[in-house]
């Protein structure tokens, strides 16, 4: 039986991204529509900071600390994608994530020089071949965890989304925006489904 494509749910900072792929396993895991069940791969970038000692503050506060924190998750989220082999799978963010941070607050040289990474050259073709929603920011998710860098203001949140946007177009891979104005999650599960069984075997 052939593998559906893959699912990326990815966006800026508190826009509902991990609630969404947890919602997302529960439909696909009770659903006897889907023979196939998708491994689940969690945000790496968590995983990151704790075993290398960063925190959140160092991807403002030292430009090189940041290269090297996205690098290594660069580098996480393949091996991620690699581990599952041949079974499809949803991905809480992905490698898109450490290359839009990198621009925002490394600078455009060194974005670019991660995109000539191996790991990069690996996910942006797998990225390419599957279904990636952007969970728009706005809405009332914004909400301080203590782990994940927060944007300065409403603005600076409302701008990484649009750095999503633009770093997808300029690569050419194809997405589609989840909008703040869903916040049902049901409605929000719907969504992506939706999209994936338009696609899942072209």
């Amino acid at each position: 039986m052939e593998n559906p494509r893959n699912i990326y749910i990815i966006g800026a900072q508190s826009t509902g991204k991990s609630t969404l792929v947890t919602a997302l396993t529960t439909r696909f895991e009770q659903s006897s529509t889907y023979p196939l069940k998708p491994r689940i791969i969690t945000e790496v970038a968590r995983g990151v900071l704790q075993r290398h000692g960063f925190i959140a503050n160092d991807i403002t506060s030292s430009k090189v600390r940041a290269l090297e924190l996205q690098k290594l998750i660069l580098e996480a989220q393949c091996e991620a994608e690699e581990a599952a082999g041949n079974q499809w799978y949803i991905s809480d963010r992905s490698g898109l994530d450490p290359l839009v941070y990198a621009r925002q607050y490394v600078g455009v040289d060194e974005t670019l020089a991660l995109m000539q990474e191996q790991s990069w050259q690996k996910l942006q073709e797998k990225m390419r071949s599957g279904i990636v929603i952007v969970c728009e920011s706005g809405g009332e998710w914004l909400v301080d965890d203590g782990v994940r860098l927060m944007p300065q203001d409403r603005d600076a949140w409302l701008q990484m989304h649009d750095a999503f946007c633009e770093m997808l177009e300029e690569l050419s891979i194809v997405y589609h925006v989840l909008p703040v104005s869903m916040p049902d999650l049901r409605s929000r599960v719907d969504f992506v489904v939706q999209r994936w069984k338009d696609r899942r075997f072209e």
